[in-house]
């Protein structure tokens, strides 16, 4: 037997020394050291041999295979080396090429406005809240002065899951939601930027769109402090030369009311397609929180006072950036969004 693995040991590694590939070397390995290898059948034969024989035949089937082994590891080691060798010559760069342009994506004009709202006001010292969207009948609608039956309503009331919950038709519900929440009444200053949804569908309006309203809640706070705070949003926003206008309005949960107009920035007031030939565009409704608001918000009217606004964040896409269809933000068009990629640059 000692002969029979010497003459394995000696073909073994003279098959491994002529193996042109590491396919053929991992044949040799198999076919010797595999579970089914020719060395491994000797080891499974010592149960035939004596006590004596068996120390001597294992002995010398363990050194036939650390040889036989670390030559095929040269070997794979050979391989190994000619194959990296053989790709940086096939599949080296050439680094004087001119680069492949990476493709990027531009910021959604929608989240330029939100981002850009958000830094102002919280700048002003006012905090960014949230709400759900599928809201209550109460909240949407009763906690701010408008009860049901509600001639006001007929604007809003549109995508109802059941007889109590709907999408909801305006932020304000977020400011209910803010009032109720704050259980210590203290001083309220927030903004609720958020989607909201209303049955429209044309250019100009869309099922789905994007409101921000803000409100403040404090003593003493009076029309002159919702004008000031009005006139730094939208000259921040819009363009620092243009000129505001307070039109008398009505709003449930604001008395007294008013619509605010910017002098158009785009023909300075003197009348374009854009203004209608006026010199004048709305832009957001905003009034003096009704008392009836306040008390349902957990607030004395006697003490505190408050203004909201609120305006669709859409809409002052749509002026800033001259896009004269809503349905364009809203139909993940590459060709539309990429031009807003060079605001980056």
């Amino acid at each position: 037997m000692e002969e029979q693995i010497s003459k394995i040991k000696r073909v073994a590694i003279e098959e491994a020394s002529k193996a042109t590939s590491a396919k053929e070397l991992d044949e040799v390995k198999v076919k010797y050291l595999g579970k089914k290898g020719e060395l491994t059948a000797i080891l499974r034969g010592m149960g035939s041999l004596s006590p004596e024989e068996r120390p001597v035949i294992g002995s010398k089937v363990n050194e036939a295979r650390e040889q036989i082994e670390r030559l095929i590891k040269e070997r794979e080691e050979e391989f190994a080396k000619q194959e990296l060798e053989r790709k940086l010559q096939e599949e080296k760069i050439d680094i004087t090429l001119p680069s492949t342009k990476v493709k990027r994506g531009s910021k959604h004009p929608l989240n330029r406005i939100i981002e850009e709202v958000e830094d102002l006001f919280v700048s002003m010292g006012y905090d960014v809240v949230t709400g759900p969207e599928l809201e209550t009948d109460e909240y949407c609608f009763e906690r701010l002065n408008l009860p049901k039956g509600h001639p006001a309503r007929d604007m809003q009331d549109s995508f109802y899951i059941t007889s109590e919950y709907l999408l909801r038709t305006q932020t304000s519900a977020v400011q209910a939601r803010t009032m109720m929440a704050n259980t210590e009444k203290t001083p309220i200053r927030v903004i609720c930027p958020g989607k909201t949804y209303r049955r429209d569908d044309d250019a100009t309006h869309s099922h789905q769109f994007s409101q921000v309203e803000g409100l403040v809640v404090d003593k003493n706070i009076s029309l002159a402090d919702l004008k000031g705070t009005l006139e730094v949003f939208v000259r921040k926003l819009l363009g620092e030369n243009l000129q505001l206008r307070f039109r008398p309005s009505y709003f449930p949960f604001t008395e007294p009311s008013y619509e605010v107009d910017v002098s158009c920035f785009k023909c300075g007031g003197k009348g374009c397609n854009l203004c209608k030939q006026t010199g004048w565009i709305e832009v957001l409704g905003s009034g003096i929180v009704h008392p009836n608001v306040l008390k349902m918000g957990g607030y004395d009217p006697e003490i505190y006072s408050g203004f909201a606004f609120g305006t669709g964040l859409d809409r002052i896409a749509m002026f800033k950036y001259g896009i004269t269809d809503i349905r364009l933000l809203y139909q993940n068009d590459v060709r539309f969004l990429n031009q807003f990629d060079r605001l980056d640059r």
